[in-house]
């Protein structure tokens, strides 16, 4: 991946190019690279060199079914928020020892259904510790620790810390080890996030040190789970560094090493990379329906709504955005400000606000970097859109589909029909 003048290679697009992508599965579309994919899932695997650690993809970030069979293959262990998701890797052919539920605010019924695939499972609160103490007495369990602060490049991703409303906070402690008593539940796992896209490993590390200062306090632990929140560089057209796995490795391996020692015992070391595993190995391909000028302001109209990608709206986050014509991308330094927005009626609906790009004309496409991540996953049929096809570029050049764009049947599906 260049981080100039940026335009996935003929490696990333195999055997075709986005426009005839586009002409074969339809506008818009989401096109993955398997070979990214995989390397990706193998950075994520040596972050720490310690026998006993596994990289948890986290799939909230991405849950296609072929996707997730090609993270198990690289040897990716998953996270999963809610039985859909236990579903889904079940699917994929992760075995239940390979899962680590860590759900936030859910039924007794969300429980046992971890519990009966005897999938360990963290508990988010006091109230959900004192739930799994109620319905299955003696269980091993995890718990989630609020350490006290969070980072993130919005606050809307700040997952630790006063003002978010995850994990059990640092002066309950002492609760939890009374709930436990109380249930004879084993608290053999602890795990923590304070936040999304670190794109400096010392923030990580600090936060990595801090909490296994905290994980001392519990004598019976299998497992401590570090978080994730690995950035990948979203400027790329603007030449921004990627974070740096070896330093990371480094500092972490020198941590838990340190930490074993001081415990006195192996135990499991996990981390949570959802989006560092498929963010990149993604992009969203669109088409250019109208061009038009209000008051000072020129919006490039274009089927790329917040339906088919919310990390602009809900976060302003930034992707880098490159124009293609006839499937190549159009060059030149004659770049002028637009707002790139989508077909949803909302005027909220802008994935690029005042963004710098080339003469852009009707019937052009455009090409959104590094939405492998949080894209198809936060996809909504909102106005009756229909939810684009999913395209993988296999490893030997294949294009092969591997979710099918929605019908208006689906749309219809799981109502009853009305007699007239």
């Amino acid at each position: 991946m260049n981080n100039s003048d940026y335009l996935p290679d003929e490696a990333f697009f195999g055997q075709t190019d986005p426009a005839e992508l586009l002409a074969r599965f339809g506008s818009p579309l989401y096109v993955y690279s398997e070979t990214i994919l995989r390397r990706c899932c193998r950075d994520m695997q040596r972050i720490m060199d310690y026998p006993k650690f596994t990289a948890n993809y986290s799939i909230k970030a991405n849950n296609n079914l072929h996707l997730l069979c090609i993270a198990r293959e690289e040897g990716m262990y998953a996270d999963a928020m809610s039985p859909g998701e236990i579903i889904f890797l079940e699917k994929a052919g992760f075995r239940y020892d390979q899962m680590f539920f860590v759900p936030n605010n859910v039924s007794a019924d969300e429980l046992r259904f971890a519990l009966d695939r005897n999938i360990l499972t963290s508990l988010d609160s006091l109230a959900q510790l004192e739930l799994m103490g109620e319905i299955a007495p003696g269980s091993r369990v995890a718990i989630r620790i609020n350490p006290g602060v969070g980072a993130g490049h919005h606050e809307k991703v700040v997952t630790g810390g006063k003002k978010t409303k995850f994990g059990i906070a640092v002066d309950q402690l002492a609760d939890v080890r009374r709930i436990a008593s109380q249930y004879n539940l084993r608290i053999v796992g602890v795990n923590q996030h304070i936040g999304s896209l670190f794109m400096e490993p010392a923030p990580y590390l600090l936060a990595a040190e801090n909490f296994l200062t905290l994980a001392e306090q519990f004598t019976d632990l299998e497992l401590i789970d570090l978080g994730g929140g690995f950035g990948i560089p979203y400027h790329k057209l603007a030449g921004e560094s990627r974070l740096d796995l070896n330093q990371l490795n480094h500092g972490l391996t020198r941590l838990v090493n340190d930490f074993v020692k001081r415990y006195g015992r192996d135990v499991v070391f996990k981390s949570e990379p959802g989006r560092y595993v498929v963010a990149e190995c993604g992009v969203l391909l669109g088409t250019v329906h109208a061009v038009k000028t209000n008051g000072e302001t020129t919006y490039v109209g274009t089927d790329l709504g917040f339906n088919v990608l919310a990390r602009p709206v809900m976060y302003d986050s930034w992707h880098d955005i490159q124009v293609l014509r006839s499937g190549r991308p159009v060059s030149g330094l004659d770049k002028q400000p637009v707002t790139v927005c989508g077909n949803i009626c909302e005027s909220g609906d802008i994935i690029a606000k005042d963004r710098a790009l080339p003469p852009i004309e009707t019937g052009d496409a455009l090409m959104v970097m590094d939405t492998g991540a949080y894209g198809y996953a936060m996809s909504s049929n909102y106005n009756n859109r229909l939810r684009p096809a999913e395209v993988l570029i296999r490893s030997n050049g294949e294009a092969v589909q591997i979710r099918r764009r929605d019908t208006f049947e689906d749309l219809l599906r799981g109502f009853e029909e009305q007699e007239d």
